[in-house]
């Protein structure tokens, strides 16, 4: 550990603490996650990280816990959702953590107006039988971090079609919700747009965008495995993505004054028009390293989220 990352027994009376909230596989947190430390440290912020689920952890003595990465709560979504609502200041709030650990909000928001990748669900027990089409499709489960237990399929391929029959049985036999979605093929060219929105007197604002390149290259054939490489470069974000995710951010229950942080992860439609393949407010990388001002600007937003103290 950095002298700037402090255990949760040794920090300074009187600074506001701050618990960057991870899992115990990245128990000194993610690389990208630690480029905040320093500015946080240069305005009297102590930060320090904090596995979720260590009952060693005494949430209370925190002014302000942020979800950073605790990438291991996919198979424990209703542990995670119950601890998150007992942590006394959680950013982003538990009830947004709850909403937001199942991606069946796509649908919510495609009610509400916001253009998103059309989404099919299966549920546990239900019978799927692939689209007549011969398209290429991802499946995936309702509740996931990373890439993990997705799959692309292409069903003019015989074998193809049973894997993904296979694949969708198998989430089901877990107990787990289904997404069946059409793979865009822009993301092979254009690839994926990831806009960045962290806190400011105002709400979210926009921060910074990286580009991600295509993560899916065939069938899930459920070997276990965690987040595959992503091929990562900064991006500008145009003018047209910038207002379809100011139009996502809108459509957030319980409006979007309270986020800390926000990430729009955008992909060209059919027509070339921006859609919504996911909305991060859980536990998204930030992508800190690929903007400059970037690690400063999150610093600034958990500032903003602290408590006023008494004098």
């Amino acid at each position: 550990m950095t002298d700037n990352l402090t255990h949760h027994h040794q920090s300074t009376r009187g600074e506001p603490r701050v618990a960057l909230v991870t899992c115990d596989r990245l128990a000194d947190l993610d690389p990208d996650d630690r480029l905040v430390l320093a500015p946080l440290a240069a305005h009297g912020v102590t930060a320090e990280a904090a596995v979720w689920d260590d009952p060693d952890v005494d949430w209370a003595t925190y002014d302000l816990a942020v979800l950073r990465s605790p990438w291991d709560y996919a198979l424990r979504r209703d542990e995670f959702v119950a601890w998150a609502e007992s942590v006394p200041q959680l950013a982003n709030p538990a009830d947004v953590v709850r909403w937001n650990t199942d991606k069946r909000y796509l649908g919510e928001l495609a009610a509400a107006g916001v253009p998103t990748v059309p989404t099919g669900w299966v549920e546990p027990g239900q019978e799927w039988t692939p689209p007549a089409d011969s398209g290429e499709y991802v499946i995936k489960p309702a509740v996931s971090a990373g890439s993990q237990d997705t799959g692309r399929y292409d069903l003019a391929d015989p074998e193809h079609r049973e894997l993904a029959v296979a694949h969708v049985r198998r989430l089901s036999a877990a107990g787990r919700v289904t997404m069946v979605q059409p793979y865009l093929s822009a993301v092979d060219t254009a690839g994926e747009t990831a806009l960045l929105f962290l806190a400011g007197p105002h709400g979210p604002a926009y921060s910074h965008a990286i580009r991600k390149g295509p993560m899916l290259d065939g069938p899930d054939l459920g070997v276990e495995g965690l987040y595959k490489p992503e091929e990562i470069t900064a991006r500008t974000a145009t003018p047209e993505q910038l207002a379809v995710a100011e139009r996502v951010l809108a459509a957030v229950p319980g409006g979007a004054q309270r986020l800390l942080y926000a990430r729009v992860d955008l992909i060209p439609g059919a027509d070339g028009s921006p859609v919504l393949v996911e909305l991060e407010l859980t536990e998204p990388s930030l992508f800190l390293g690929y903007a400059d001002g970037a690690p400063e600007r999150l610093a600034d937003a958990i500032r903003t989220h602290l408590p006023h103290r008494a004098p």
